[in-house]
């Protein structure tokens, strides 16, 4: 069975895919800039005195490869794995 697609339709769709991906695009980035609040990080050491310079995920001298933006050596977020 060979279905064919209107042209209107086919045009519709094209259409769509670059206003998803600009949407998708958006999203990806907002999660990239602000995702601190998702971790619960925090400024201060957490449980028993976890520190993200003591966790596998910490980049010196002040970055995470999970929590997005600037952090402090001295933080917590509930991402810590103890290297």
């Amino acid at each position: 069975m060979d279905q064919k697609l209107p042209r209107s339709q086919a045009l519709k769709a094209l259409l769509a895919v670059p206003v998803i991906a600009m949407s998708a695009g958006a999203i990806a980035e907002a999660s990239q800039t602000d995702n601190k609040a998702q971790f619960k990080y925090q400024d201060k050491p957490g449980p028993r005195g976890a520190n993200c310079a003591a966790c596998r995920f910490f980049k010196k001298p002040n970055g995470c490869s999970i929590v997005h933006g600037k952090i402090s050596p001295a933080g917590w977020c509930i991402a810590y794995a103890h290297k």
